[in-house]
């Protein structure tokens, strides 16, 4: 049944969208309005079957609540994947914001994974529940994948002062997965500040491209996670960190910008089994949510969100610290951290 499924954790709804017209199929979870209204990006990725596609959209919404709401924002949680069954259009993307103001702002959608700057002015043609849409000057919002980085890099620095015992990334050598928007801004952070790189992207031009200009190593996306290496940071898809995975990795500390990294919950608690350090990815994934939750808010210009940003250092070496004292995973810290927060504790 429905409500059984394992993460369906208390949704406050899940809205199935069908346009004929334009080919659009979408879903739209809500997992909590208990801090304001339901927030996070919407996917465009194929899916192997539709279950998949609701798996996703059940696991993304709940981390939005919990990213959300350790980020201190007034926001809830919840997340929307198109399924890539047809070619994007215009025409799809309005039906899919007419679906969005159908729900009367309880839901504000943002750009994610296979979504554009300008997919998101096209979905604003039929709401005005959408985040993330091209600034200028010193305003708050656009693109959120360079905020999405600056808080990666800030809090991976957090867990290399916790684990390593570094105030810097000189000579620290971390391998990255996935050289997208937030992957690549994210390299070239930790280039400049000194560390040492090993690439990888399925992609494999742009992986070697972006090494060239940075001085990095590039291996094959499916050799990433073999790469001994102070950090490993991934910054794909989600589900990577499984009981087998875990077992290869050969690195001290875990940061990246993926969603859902951890395959199951169980996989938490192997990576502190082995003595590696788990930056939650909800926790230090939070910059993007939070430069757009300040455009759609109106609460705050660039300073504010750097600013903002620059706390889930502080955010991240308290939940360490938590961590170590009480021999307790990061991400049941972290969890039961935001349970708390919206109301579920």
């Amino acid at each position: 049944m429905f409500f059984d499924l394992p993460d369906f954790d208390a949704h406050e709804a899940v809205h199935f969208v069908d346009d004929r017209a334009s080919g659009l199929r979408a879903i739209i979870a809500m997992h909590s309005t208990h801090l304001g209204p339901a927030a996070g990006g919407c996917r465009w990725w194929r899916y192997a079957d539709d279950g998949a596609a609701l798996t996703d959209a059940l696991r993304l919404s709940r981390g939005m609540s919990y990213k959300n709401a350790m980020a201190g924002l007034p926001m809830g949680g919840g997340k929307a994947v198109v399924l890539r069954d047809a070619a994007k259009s215009d025409a799809m993307l309005e039906a899919f914001g007419r679906a969005i103001e159908g729900l009367g702002g309880r839901y504000v959608t943002a750009e994610d994974v296979g979504m554009t700057d300008r997919d998101m002015t096209v979905i604003a043609k039929a709401t005005r529940h959408v985040s993330g849409l091209p600034v200028s000057g010193g305003a708050a919002g656009g693109n959120p994948g360079p905020s999405t980085a600056e808080g990666v890099f800030v809090g991976m620095r957090a867990a290399i002062a916790h684990k390593l015992g570094r105030s810097a990334f000189t000579g620290v050598h971390v391998a990255i997965q996935g050289l997208g928007s937030v992957g690549g801004a994210l390299a070239a952070k930790l280039a400049a500040a000194g560390a040492t790189l090993t690439l990888a992207d399925i992609d494999t031009d742009r992986a070697r491209d972006l090494a060239a200009q940075l001085g990095a190593t590039v291996v094959a996306d499916a050799d990433i996670m073999d790469v001994e290496a102070d950090v490993f940071s991934p910054n794909a898809l989600g589900a990577i960190l499984t009981a087998e995975s875990v077992a290869a990795l050969r690195v001290a500390v875990v940061a990246g910008a993926a969603n859902n990294q951890l395959a199951t919950p169980q996989d938490g608690a192997r990576l502190a089994a082995r003595g590696i350090l788990y930056a939650p990815d909800y926790v230090i994934n939070a910059g993007g949510i939070i430069n757009v939750a300040a455009e759609y808010l109106g609460s705050g210009d660039a300073a504010s969100v750097a600013t903002a940003i620059a706390a889930i250092e502080g955010r991240l070496a308290d939940i360490f610290a938590e961590a170590e004292a009480t021999g307790t995973p990061t991400d049941a810290v972290a969890d039961a951290m935001a349970r708390r927060l919206i109301g579920r504790g």
